[in-house]
């Protein structure tokens, strides 16, 4: 080989080499309900959210190399439990997301924590995810049981609503809706007149119903979600509750929920979220993209925060040219979130994703001008007001004054 020849396959070698260290390999894993209750609000879509936003951010180009694994947890805390800790030990994720069920959520969190690496959840509610069971490895993004039933509970008393009677799902997520409900509905001036706990998932809810339409409170709030939600509300309907003067407030309800129970049962349902597809011009364009992908179904908030959330990951990614798990998280809680979904925001200490949240009740079916027009927006709930006081969830990370 001559020397020319040498010095051009040796400066051609140190090139590869250095754009090979310019690249970073980033492993995303979206963990949740693939085939069960919560399915629709989370599953394959969550996969197809996270796909936009590696797309829209240009991952590639940046020189960041993203690869993207998806596993069903079946709702259960073992299962989701094993399944991260083989994905950081063995398969190399350096990032979950999603895990929508408190529990599992729960779970994850604190092993996301042991192996050092992070969860960006976006399907849970429980607020024990920013509060005593706080991580300084979790991100907290869309939605959670306060910003509920604050949203749901207070409008209610105002219309009102000042009697309640819980239907709770018997597990993490469900016990802290209630709770936090319950707290909302006291203070506004309201009263519990009691509570009735059913298995998770559930499916026959009339035992269930029949002790809440016997506490003859006014309201009647659902600590349930997903297909327990569904389930309930068209018991409820069969029993005449709503037509016997009680009111359903189904404390979550998601876009889907409603898609499946119809406008005609699901109509007048006040109701709390952080995202709706046909807010303006930047959540229809991502929402119409999406639904070109995911069957035509328009995506729910959990999919909005799988997006939202991955997209202010990538941004640390780049602007610190490493994965590294603290130095990203720093980066994530220093630097303010800005994307076409969510708008502004900001991540606290705990962990908790700060923004707007809004109340809307679903629509009659004259009002609707097609499928998927659901929603009208009552009102917007500031995010100073949507979330829990940063020094009242006992969250170890808090420093306190």
């Amino acid at each position: 080989m001559g020397i020319r020849t040498w010095l051009l396959a040796t400066t051609f070698a140190i090139g590869a080499m250095g754009a090979a260290e310019a690249q970073v390999a980033v492993k995303l894993g979206v963990l949740n309900d693939r085939s069960g209750v919560y399915a629709d609000l989370s599953g394959e879509g969550s996969v197809v959210a996270a796909q936009l936003a590696v797309e829209d951010f240009k991952a590639k180009e940046k020189g960041i190399d993203v690869s993207i694994i998806s596993a069903d947890h079946q709702n259960k805390p073992d299962i989701g439990s094993n399944i991260a800790r083989q994905w950081y030990d063995r398969d190399g994720v350096d990032v979950i997301l999603d895990v929508p069920t408190s529990s599992v959520a729960l779970a994850v969190s604190q092993i996301t924590r042991e192996k050092n690496k992070i969860l960006i959840n976006s399907g849970a509610g429980a607020t024990d995810l920013t509060g005593k069971q706080c991580s300084p490895n979790t991100i907290h993004w869309t939605y959670d049981t306060y910003a509920l039933g604050y949203g749901t509970g207070t409008a209610l008393v105002k219309r009102g609503g000042d009697t309640w009677f819980f239907l709770t799902a018997d597990y993490a997520f469900g016990h802290a809706l209630e709770r936090d409900t319950a707290e909302v509905v006291k203070k506004a001036g309201g009263k519990v007149l009691g509570q009735v706990r059913h298995p998770f998932p559930g499916s026959d809810f009339s035992s269930f119903l029949l002790q809440a339409q016997a506490s003859q409170a006014k309201v009647i709030g659902l600590a349930n979600a997903g297909g327990d939600t569904i389930n309930a509300i068209k018991q409820a309907s069969e029993f005449g509750i709503v037509a016997g003067g009680q009111t359903l407030a189904g404390l979550l309800v998601f876009l889907s929920d409603v898609h499946a129970l119809g406008l005609e049962a699901a109509q007048g349902l006040v109701l709390t979220e952080a995202f709706y597809w046909d807010q303006n011009d930047g959540t229809r364009a991502w929402s119409e993209r999406f639904a070109a992908r995911h069957g035509g179904s328009k995506p729910t908030m959990v999919h909005a925060g799988v997006y939202a959330g991955t997209l202010h990951y990538l941004k640390a990614v780049e602007a610190l040219k490493s994965k590294d798990t603290k130095a990203v998280l720093e980066w994530m809680r220093a630097n303010p979130s800005e994307d076409p979904l969510f708008g502004k925001g900001e991540i606290r200490v705990d962990g908790r994703h700060v923004h707007d949240m809004y109340l809307f009740e679903v629509k009659k079916p004259s009002e609707s001008k097609g499928p998927w027009d659901y929603y009208n927006q009552l009102s917007v709930i500031p995010a100073a007001e949507a979330f829990r006081p940063l020094d009242a969830g006992g969250c170890e990370l808090v420093k306190k004054s």
